[in-house]
């Protein structure tokens, strides 16, 4: 079995290393407290501040450590990962995919509602088994060695389910990259799974344009296109030139800071206000995943693949999508108002069985750190009538 426990324990040295960082930077004189033009500086140099002289990461170590780690070994890749128990009868096993540019920390708070669903006023009956692995590049995984394997990682998390962690049948959660992976999953792997769950329909489906689109549909369309326009920025530099910002913010805490807190403010139902969601801790904690690991370039990896993808990899991705689908798994979305995209229904149902749809009155881009209770909800209840069926 090529399991093994894992914890987090980084070395004293990479964190002095930081503190000298942090004490020797070169604050904007900037004191901007809009985010219109990007990051507040004023709110940077008081995040700064908290970091150089409040933020504890041993604490944040223990307690992220109280989560059951692992690596898994697969075809010569390194998976870090988390597996939860469940607590109930006939726990069902999920796995949650993370997305940009967050970790295996978006469903920290999360992990619970679904474990021990008895704990949190639910029916015991709808406890998980759940994993949540670290994307490969992201975090305590691999960093992978070459382009194109974000169209390979369904396959690994088959493997990881199955081969692994002895899951015949299996269900399947995620949002951005998460979304993209979950369905590469279902598309290739319909056998093992028994239905997925999304907070968002991929946005690639958009590259290939219907010759008859809906009115609804073609507002989404165009709403995706000034998306690209306004604040597709970050994505077509992560996209194309990953390399030289790679480097620039390996280097630099307070440049990764800036980038990475951008999209919690930004992408986040916070009002403007980035702590209306999420503490400094949680921010804080979410870029140190980056900084010690030194993965935010290969982070970047997922945007150079697919804007790199040339006609022989879509020809691939199309056979797959005839020969599998995606449309013979089960599949529901849970939609939250402040996500960057805002699909109708029809435009999902083109790709996908969709058999649960729900428009949620909040939340964003980060569902499952803001609106943990109300994504739970759906998760449970799409499952339901499928836990009999796996």
């Amino acid at each position: 079995m090529s399991v093994e426990p894992f914890a987090i324990r980084i070395p004293q040295s990479t964190l002095d290393d930081l503190r000298d960082r942090l004490n020797s930077t070169r604050s904007s004189r900037d004191d901007a407290t809009d985010w219109d033009a990007g990051t507040s500086p004023a709110y940077l140099r008081d995040l700064l501040g908290y970091w150089r002289t409040q933020y504890d990461w041993r604490a944040q170590e223990a307690e992220l450590n109280q989560l059951a780690h692992y690596l898994a070994t697969m075809s010569g890749v390194t998976i870090h990962f988390v597996h939860a128990r469940g607590r109930g009868l006939s726990p069902f096993p999920l796995i949650l995919t993370h997305g940009y540019p967050d970790s295996f920390l978006r469903f920290r708070k999360l992990i619970p509602l679904l474990t021990d669903p008895a704990s949190h006023g639910a029916d015991p009956l709808d406890a998980f088994d759940v994993v949540v692995p670290s994307l490969p590049g992201y975090g305590f995984s691999d960093k992978p060695d070459k382009a194109g394997g974000t169209f390979d990682i369904g396959a690994l998390w088959r493997r990881l389910m199955t081969s692994e962690l002895g899951y015949e049948r299996f269900g399947a959660h995620g949002g951005d990259w998460g979304s993209t992976i979950t369905e590469h999953l279902a598309r290739s792997h319909s056998t093992s799974v028994a239905g997925i769950h999304l907070t968002d329909v991929p946005f690639w489906h958009s590259f290939q344009k219907p010759d008859d689109p809906s009115p609804d549909e073609q507002k989404y369309l165009d709403s995706i296109a000034a998306f690209q326009m306004k604040n597709g920025a970050y994505a077509m530099i992560q996209g194309t030139r990953p390399l030289t910002l790679a480097d620039s913010l390996n280097d630099s805490p307070v440049g990764l800071a800036a980038w990475l807190v951008g999209k919690f403010q930004r992408w986040s139902d916070c009002n403007g206000d980035v702590e209306q969601r999420f503490t400094k801790d949680e921010l804080l904690t979410n870029i140190m995943l980056y900084w010690v690991t030194e993965t935010i370039g290969t982070s970047f990896l997922p945007y150079y693949d697919v804007m790199h993808a040339g006609a022989p990899r879509w020809i691939v991705e199309k056979a797959k999508d005839l020969l599998g689908g995606a449309a013979k798994v089960p599949a529901g979305f849970a939609m939250f108002p402040k996500d960057l995209s805002h699909p109708p229904r029809e435009w999902a149902e083109r790709f996908y069985d969709v058999q649960r749809w729900t428009e949620l009155p909040r939340g964003g881009h980060f569902a499952a750190l803001e609106e943990p209770h109300l994504l739970a909800d759906e998760i449970r209840a799409f499952f339901r009538p499928l836990r009999t069926k796996a």
